[in-house]
């Protein structure tokens, strides 16, 4: 399916998606217990540290990642592994409230944000007509991660303190990466693309937009606002399961069980969706995006039953298998890919905020006694608002062609 570049810049993309997990919510997640214990500190205070460092690092990540479009992706990416690898020896190293912050910060901006920037971002660059079978590819990476990593990192949980998992994340991080990316990327540069036949080489080129330029176009916060569905909401979900759990009485390891429905509908959808994207284009799919997001919290709304809870997590991994691909085809086929990576930085920072807001929001809500039913009201009325936002706009998608 690809060739030797080609499936090298593959590798590359599926590599970093896999190592952003160590920033990622679920992984992160797993160190709950034992750093409360070691700090002494609430839920609640956890739950706000998290919130304002995960704010910071999208912030951060605006000014930060657009530099890919300036730097040799090679340089990029050396940077990224150094910064990752001193994070993982910082997380190690928490003994205050403060480190807690700066930790959490230093995982958040690094892992979820540079890693997965890098390589959506280079693949988004790189690939044009299998641009969608690659980034699915490449998001396969994060899905592997949360199959095997959460039953590998509570085994060694149980052998071994969490201070020493970290150190030896950073060492693995330090080793391996940069020999990743020499072996894999240093002949890539700006102008490197996948091969294509001469037919396709004169093609109409499209507008290249630069990042100021999208920030005055209306449809960039249309899609916006149903790309940043998933995030808000899925971590809401993820972060107060116990919440969800306790209000419609489904018993303490029923949403531990339907992860695996809701894993399993993620993968398949996200290499599916893939073909689809290439054949149909980002732009045409993404209407279908939210629709199992919108029926997820209609299940949560009417239905109590212990299926249900296998149902709504199913329907939620079907939209994250989507949203995954098309949050990074999609800019790419309407703006081009000359600053895609200005572009990226600021719908990363996006959608990390975007997770800030719904651990927040879920939080305050809950503390003001909304029942879970009504918050997954809420989360209907914005999906809903958004979904018919893009329908009227769905036919303007199009890229401008010079």
């Amino acid at each position: 399916m690809f060739k030797s570049l080609n499936l090298k810049v593959i590798i590359f993309g599926f590599i970093f998606t896999f190592f952003s997990s160590f920033g990622q919510s679920f992984f992160l997640g797993l160190f709950n217990s034992s750093i409360r214990d070691t700090l002494s500190i609430t839920q609640g205070q956890f739950g706000s540290i998290y919130a304002s460092a995960t704010l910071l690092s999208s912030f951060i990540l605006i000014w930060i990642g657009k530099k890919i479009d300036d730097i040799n992706i090679f340089k990029f990416a050396f940077f990224v592994t150094l910064l990752l690898s001193f994070s993982c020896f910082f997380f190690s190293k928490i003994s205050s409230v403060i480190f807690l912050f700066l930790a959490i910060f230093l995982m958040r901006f690094s892992g979820q944000g540079m890693m997965s920037h890098t390589a959506t971002t280079t693949i988004s660059r790189y690939f044009t007509k299998s641009r969608g079978k690659a980034l699915s590819t490449t998001w396969f990476g994060l899905s592997t991660a949360e199959f095997i990593l959460p039953v590998f990192i509570v085994y060694l949980l149980t052998i071994t303190s969490w201070q020493n998992i970290w150190i030896s994340i950073s060492l693995l991080v330090l080793i391996f990466l940069p020999v990743v990316s020499f072996s894999l990327i240093k002949d890539l540069n700006f102008d490197s693309r996948e091969e294509v036949n001469e037919n396709e080489k004169n093609e109409k080129k499209i507008k290249q937009w630069k990042r100021i330029d999208v920030l005055k176009d209306y449809r960039f916060y249309v899609i916006c606002s149903n790309m940043l569905a998933m995030p808000w909401i899925a971590t809401g979900v993820f972060v107060y399961q116990s919440f969800i759990t306790e209000s419609k009485d489904w018993g303490a390891f029923i949403i531990a069980q339907s992860f695996m429905v809701y894993s399993i509908l993620s993968v398949i959808t996200l290499l599916a969706s893939g073909f689809l994207i290439d054949k149909f284009t980002s732009r045409k799919l993404l209407i279908f995006m939210n629709f199992p997001l919108l029926l997820s919290a209609l299940v949560l709304i009417f239905f109590d039953s212990t299926i249900t809870a296998f149902i709504f997590l199913g329907l939620i991994g079907i939209s994250n298998g989507l949203a995954n691909v098309l949050g990074s085809s999609t800019w790419a086929e309407i703006y081009g890919v000359k600053y895609i990576g200005s572009i990226k930085a600021l719908t990363t920072a996006l959608m990390v905020f975007s997770t800030a807001f719904g651990t927040a929001l879920f939080g305050i809500l809950i503390d003001k006694g909304f029942s879970i039913e009504q918050i997954a009201m809420i989360s209907f009325i914005y999906i809903l608002a958004s979904l018919i936002a893009l329908f009227i706009v769905r036919n303007r998608l199009n890229p401008i062609y010079i």
